[in-house]
């Protein structure tokens, strides 16, 4: 189990070498593309000439070939480059999915999913991490409202950094509470992983039952989980203000 730190133990801004993580980035993006050029050539050429006949010659490419895309994408996707993250994972689960099968399409689909998508959300914690050493942040970061907000992220860094990975609101705010409150990369990666990996666990499950349908039901599900969670807090705020 992984322990949250006690606000008091929390540093005010997080210092962490960005220049080497994103070699470390670049290297896995370098090495992904690599590999899905590599295996394609050896088998039959990713059609690139247009988007449709792209997807069509990834839809007819290997497992391998199909996840390492799946990687690149997510990967990138964070709150500088606003990529859709759902409709990918669908892609790859529509049965018969990346393996013909459903445990193991559903389980490598949510893994490789989730281990990309925490990569991109380490690509906002380094970011962060620069922006937040600003005065003009710090200014920011000083006021009334932005204290607020971290000592709620205080309260439970772990278990809101996973509320925010498993539903997907619009507005990530936990991102840079992380950064602002110091909270460790390790304990920030483990709880976006295991967000992702539960989010896109459901897609991929309802997405293979359900075929090109299974996308509406999931985000049917997703929004009403969404606004279960936001008319609790908002009931709670309410309550609070009431009271004060």
């Amino acid at each position: 189990m992984h322990s949250d730190p006690a606000p008091s133990e929390i540093t005010a801004v997080v210092r962490v070498r960005v220049v080497p993580w994103f070699l470390l980035f670049a290297g896995w993006f370098v090495a992904a593309c690599t590999a899905v050029a590599i295996l394609s050539l050896r088998s039959e050429p990713l059609d690139v000439s247009g988007w449709k006949a792209f997807q069509a010659s990834v839809n007819e490419a290997g497992p391998v070939i199909q996840l390492l895309i799946l990687g690149i994408y997510l990967s990138l996707a964070c709150t500088f480059i606003p990529l859709n993250t759902s409709w990918i994972i669908s892609v790859a689960a529509i049965a018969p999915g990346v393996t013909g099968e459903f445990f193991t399409t559903v389980l490598a689909v949510a893994a490789v999913g989730a281990f990309a998508s925490t990569l991109g959300n380490l690509n906002d914690y380094h970011v962060f991490s620069l922006m937040l050493r600003s005065q003009r942040i710090a200014k920011i970061r000083a006021s009334h409202t932005y204290q607020r907000a971290e000592r709620w992220f205080a309260t439970s860094p772990f278990g809101i950094l996973m509320f925010f990975n498993v539903v997907p609101i619009p507005v990530d705010v936990s991102r840079p509470l992380a950064v602002s409150h110091g909270y460790p990369r390790i304990s920030f990666a483990a709880a976006n992983f295991l967000g992702r990996f539960l989010r896109y666990l459901v897609i991929a499950s309802v997405t293979y039952l359900f075929k090109e349908k299974g996308w509406m039901v999931t985000v049917g599900l997703l929004a009403l989980a969404t606004v279960m969670v936001l008319a609790k807090g908002a009931s709670h705020w309410r309550k609070r203000a009431k009271a004060a």
